[in-house]
Order: C-alpha cells, then structure tokens, then sequence
C-alpha cells in the first residue's frame, strides 16, 4: 500500500529554479519549500523579488542574481550552488520573456496592414524570446547537468534527476493572439525538451514539460486585452491558479512522477481544446 504522504514527498530534494522570484517561478518555489525540499536555490536577474519570494521560507530558499543569457553568470550560479548543496535533484527552467506582441492579425486586417504592422517589429526584438527559451535554456540545462548527475551519485532520492522546461499552452495555438515570436519559441522549446529527453538516457537525466495555459503574472497581462479572457476559451471556467502549479510539480518532483520522462504536460484548464492546435 502506498501513502499519499510518501508518494507525493519531495523530502530532502535540492532544486534550482530559473525565473524563480515571481509568477510561476514563485508558486513552484513555494510548492517544493512547503512540502519537504531540503534546498530551492531560485535565480532571476533581479534581485529584490527573488529576496521577496525567499521571506516566507527563508532556511529553504536561496536566491541568486543569475542572468542566463549570459553563460559566465550560469557558470557563476552553479559554482556557488556546487560549493554550498553539492548537487542537485532538479532544474526547473521557467525564465521567459513576452516578446513583440501586436493586435493587428490577419482576421481583422487588410493583407497591407498586418504586412506593415509587422516590418516595424526589428529582427533583435523578434530573436528575443528565442534567445531565452532556446539558447539560454538549453546553456542553462548543460551547465547544470554535472550537477544533476551529481544528484544521483548522492542518492538520497530514487527518482533520476530531473529537467523541467516550463513551456506554454501557446506551443500548440495555430490561432496565435498577435505574440508570433512567442509562440513560436515556446513550440521550438517543447521539442528541445523531447531532445533532452532521449539525449540524456545515458546520463540517467529525465527531462520533462510543463506547458501552462493563461496564469496570473507578469507575462499573461496583455491577455486581457487580447480576447485571451473570453469564457469561451476556458471550460474549467477559471485561470489557473497557484495550486494547479503546485500540484504539476509536487508530481513531477516526488516519486508519484518518477517514472516519467519525455513528457508534455498541458496544464490550462482545456483552452487548447477549444482552438485550432497541435496538442
């Protein structure tokens, strides 16, 4: 007989959060300190709101000043996590930028116009969120991969060390709401998250997806104004909420979720179902 206590326990897990300090980031931070994780280390570009997530469990979770665009920071962090913890269980990769956003879209405007519209957007602006989805989450995954292998010599989990990539629901919108850029890097990061999956067989390092749907953050503002709200678009007839973060990862991370790997969660309350997509 198996106890819920004990298949959902992420008791003395050591995990590393990107885009740890708010949104997300701060649920799934939350999530793990209050359910037994022995270290979460949470890294963001700024610090204030990484301290600011860090005050309710202070003896739990560590943050850090990391830029990961920027592989000598990556290096940095990873150094400073591997002279305090030694190793880690889990990474969870969940920085991310909006990019170009636009309301001009080919149902509601003229060939001419959407043409415009969207040559006024410059190529280093469309590549951004390209260059933090892609390259910084696949540079971040790689320089942590000693230490998730590190995590497994140590042992004090039975579950392999793991990957999270926190995608999005809008990797599979064909009906894209204007964020083009977006969208497209967030489907190019599912795929990354496949290739890590078979990739990392040989290093005994299970990779994962999460791809949440519209939640309250930074990132989901412009939804509201982009029809995004629509009741239509939502049969749980809600946005998501901390303890549906909460509960994919306290999954994913305890024993409960060993045994996956290579997978593609959906977490958004059935919107994909409801448009045109690639789910």
């Amino acid at each position: 007989m198996v106890a819920r206590s004990d298949l959902f326990s992420v008791d003395g897990l050591v995990a590393v959060i990107t885009g740890g300090g708010t949104g997300l980031g701060r649920y799934m931070a939350h999530a793990l300190a209050s359910n037994g994780a022995h270290k979460v280390y949470i890294l963001g570009r700024r610090l204030e709101p990484l301290q600011e997530c860090a005050i309710r469990y202070p003896s739990i979770i560590v943050p850090i000043q990391c830029d990961i665009t920027s592989k000598p920071s990556i290096s940095s962090a990873a150094a400073l996590i591997s002279s305090q913890a030694g190793y880690i269980n889990l990474l969870i990769l969940n920085a991310g930028v909006p990019g170009p956003r636009s309301s001009v879209l080919p149902r509601n405007a003229l060939l001419d116009e959407f043409v415009a519209d969207q040559w006024h957007v410059e190529v280093d602006e469309y590549l951004e969120p390209f260059r933090t989805h892609g390259a910084a989450c696949w540079f971040t995954a790689v320089g942590f991969l000693r230490l998730l292998d590190a995590g497994n010599r140590e042992g004090k989990r039975r579950e392999l060390s793991q990957i999270i990539v926190v995608a999005s629901a809008g990797a599979f919108n064909r009906a894209t709401l204007g964020n083009w850029a977006y969208a497209q890097s967030k489907s190019a990061q599912v795929h990354m998250v496949k290739q890590m999956a078979t990739s990392f067989v040989p290093y005994r390092i299970r990779a994962n997806a999460v791809c949440p749907g519209v939640f309250p953050s930074d990132l989901s503002e412009w939804t509201s104004k982009a029809g995004v709200l629509d009741s239509a678009n939502f049969p749980a007839g809600r946005l998501g909420e901390e303890k549906d973060m909460a509960g994919v990862i306290l999954f994913l991370a305890s024993a409960a979720g060993g045994y996956v790997n290579g997978n593609v969660m959906l977490v958004d309350g059935g919107s994909i179902s409801t448009i045109p997509g690639t789910y």
